[in-house]
């Protein structure tokens, strides 16, 4: 009796098996490169707002807080600030009333944090769609070998479970390599889901609080 070994299932199944195969192996290779890429991002988004959080709060003047930043560099919660500042300084060269010059930098900041959000999305929704289609996948080429495997006792007389196992193993295996594909993509999604949606918290109140610190300023200078 031979041995029915992993290889030799890939090697003697269907084309299309095979296909499926392939299919379900880049699927898998993509969505480990798409993790790590992830994993990275995230990784220097939470240095960088610790970073930046740590040095706004230090007491420093925010002319000289952005007198060196890069404004195609800059990212996180620095590029939120860095966008509301910016506009601060612009509007209340124009006008010393606080309304329209929080209203110019709230939208300012606002459209910053849409663009963060954008940036950190980014290559979510591939771990998505891997996660979700890889069992479909698997199980389209398990439906195709059971069919394939009952397809093989018509041509024997005697049907016996040597005849059939061939075709019902390379079935489960594309259910198995479908999950194999799935499980870490969907995992990997949720967990950087979670940690954007985190990440973008902080960012909002990050801008809430500097929006409040421009009012007081801008209500003591009207005062005097």
């Amino acid at each position: 009796m031979q041995e029915l070994t992993f290889w030799k299932m890939v090697f003697e199944a269907s084309l299309f098996i095979q296909f499926l195969m392939m299919a379900l192996l880049i699927g898998s290779i993509i969505s480990w490169v798409s993790i790590f890429q992830r994993w990275q991002i995230f990784r220097v988004a939470k240095e960088a707002h610790d970073e930046f959080r740590e040095r706004f709060w230090s007491g420093i003047e925010l002319n000289e807080l952005f007198r060196n930043t890069d404004p195609y560099e800059v990212q996180g919660a620095e590029r939120v600030i860095y966008s509301g500042f910016k506009t601060f300084n612009r509007v209340r060269q124009k006008t010393t009333d606080p309304e329209p010059i929080l209203e110019g930098v709230e939208r300012s900041m606002r459209i910053a944090l849409a663009e963060e959000q954008d940036r950190l999305h980014s290559g979510l929704p591939l771990l998505a769609t891997i996660g979700s289609v890889s069992p479909h996948i698997g199980l389209f080429g398990t439906v195709w070998g059971i069919m394939e495997a009952f397809k093989s006792l018509a041509g024997v007389q005697q049907a016996t479970f040597a005849v059939v196992a061939p075709g019902m193993a390379e079935a489960l295996m594309t259910t198995a390599m479908g999950l194999f594909v799935a499980i870490p993509s969907v995992i990997a999604y949720n967990r950087y889901m979670s940690t954007s949606e985190s990440l973008l918290n902080h960012y909002e109140n990050f801008a809430d609080e500097f929006s409040g610190i421009l009012h007081r300023s801008l209500i003591a200078k009207k005062a005097d």
